[in-house]
């Protein structure tokens, strides 16, 4: 008998086109228009997995798989939704689905992920937390983001965070303890690279009152003052040898001791680490120990460059105007236009930065593209890590080519410009999305 998949989706349409996907993949399909048609073929013979839309017309996909995890908890779960939303993504991995996807299906990504999930383990339960991110994106590069923040928060290991100066791997590292059990402790953040080397080992390990002059008291250090929670280590690719060797005494027995102190204390915070440089022990510009390399590596999360998911500046543009304070701001189309054409080699802090700079010096209510001083876009910055030669950007800027010559021919009819380019409709209209051609809908009218 083939797995069975059991299919939650209340468009009748998008219904059907997931029965035939799942019947070409050589499985069983078991149509279901909701919540309430769930349960009732939940109680007959249980399927393989399920693939569940997170918003549905008779119910919260989420609070239906908190459901499902207690009384089916070796179902594999797929969560789906048409546009992408942090928070409900890592509550969703977190909450034990075994997977996320975005609308429109990748149909060849679809049916592996149902057939790995229809030959996988049971998903491990834990109960899904709502946390604010702090991170905004939809597009499918931050969509594993927040799934590999989903993951590492239900754990405890150490967890490197790697990324271009701006990327936000600070709001990575405040996500991860915002959604693990960790949350109600402290969360420190210390970057290595502000802290002058002398002072940076009290800074980590605290003192002792005598220790070196001026040390008038005993002073607890970053590790102490984490406590059980959370501590955030970045810049790692700067901190000195010597002190490389006493944190990695502290990762691997929680050992340390104040500077000019002789009793050994016991740290019972987690780490994470964050960095911009390299520091994989395969790179030479590396100056981190392997053996901490390893053990700080237990989980790496990689933040794009704001380059690689243009189609995340409609959302973050929006997302700081609406935390700006005074009248409500917009962009023009032509500004927006601008803002998805620049480089932005600082990321989303240059573009954050660019957005409240063009609000204290326009008196308009709507940003123009001349309100934003940027410059002319140049060339995108040159990917420099192992074996890549930016061939990702260069690829993303051909396919925009195509698909901008493809709606040009067209008429802007988007059917034919697929059927020029010969790819699927909803293809299409993913790429446009990823590719900053289009807008995402508003608000209302998100699925």
């Amino acid at each position: 008998m083939s797995p069975t998949v059991l299919i939650v989706e209340d468009e009748a349409g998008l219904r059907e086109t997931l029965v035939r996907a799942v019947h070409s993949a050589g499985l069983d399909a078991q149509p279901a228009e909701g919540i309430a048609a769930a349960r009732e073929s939940l109680r007959g013979r249980l399927p393989s997995c399920i693939l569940l839309d997170i918003r549905l017309k008779d119910g919260d996909g989420l609070e239906f798989l908190r459901e499902l995890q207690e009384a089916h908890p070796e179902v594999p779960v797929i969560m789906a939704t048409a546009y992408g939303d942090s928070a409900r993504t890592i509550a969703a991995i977190q909450g034990g689905a075994f997977d996320y996807l975005t609308k429109p299906f990748d149909l060849g990504l679809l049916t592996t992920t149902l057939l790995r999930a229809a030959r996988a383990p049971a998903p491990a339960r834990m109960r899904p937390v709502e946390a604010p991110s702090g991170l905004i994106g939809s597009s499918p590069a931050m969509l594993e983001v927040w799934k590999a923040i989903g993951r590492a928060a239900r754990t405890d290991v150490p967890v490197l965070i790697t990324g271009e100066t701006g990327v936000g791997k600070e709001q990575v590292a405040r996500a991860i303890h915002a959604h693990s059990r960790r949350r109600e402790a402290n969360f420190v953040a210390v970057n290595l690279s502000a802290v002058p080397a002398t002072l940076l080992e009290s800074e980590l390990f605290g003192h002792e009152k005598g220790a070196f002059t001026g040390a008038t008291s005993q002073h607890p250090g970053h590790f102490e003052a984490a406590g059980e929670g959370t501590l955030l280590l970045d810049e790692i690719g700067d901190l000195d040898q010597s002190l490389q060797t006493k944190l990695l005494r502290v990762l691997q027995d929680g050992a340390f001791r104040r500077v000019g102190g002789g009793a050994e204390l016991r740290s019972r915070a987690r780490v994470l680490a964050a960095t911009s440089r390299p520091v994989r022990p395969d790179q030479p510009e590396s100056s981190l120990r392997p053996d901490l390399y390893y053990r700080l590596a237990v989980v790496v999360i990689d933040v794009p460059p704001l380059r690689h998911r243009r189609g995340d500046i409609p959302l973050l543009v929006q997302g700081f105007l609406d935390a700006l304070e005074g009248p409500r701001r917009a962009v023009s189309e032509a500004a927006l236009a601008r803002l998805q054409a620049h480089p932005w080699p600082g990321n989303v802090r240059e573009l954050r930065h660019a957005i409240e700079r063009a609000a204290v010096l326009s008196r308009s209510e709507v940003l123009d593209a001349d309100d934003f001083e940027l410059g002319p876009p140049g060339p995108e910055p040159e990917d420099r890590g192992p074996g890549d030669l930016a061939l990702r950007p260069a690829l993303a800027r051909l396919e925009r080519e195509y698909i901008q010559r493809a709606l040009e021919r067209s008429g802007g009819n988007r059917a034919e410009a697929a059927r020029l380019l010969g790819i699927a409709r909803p293809q299409l209209y993913a790429r446009m999305k990823e590719l900053g051609l289009e807008r995402p809908p508003p608000p209302s009218a998100r699925r």
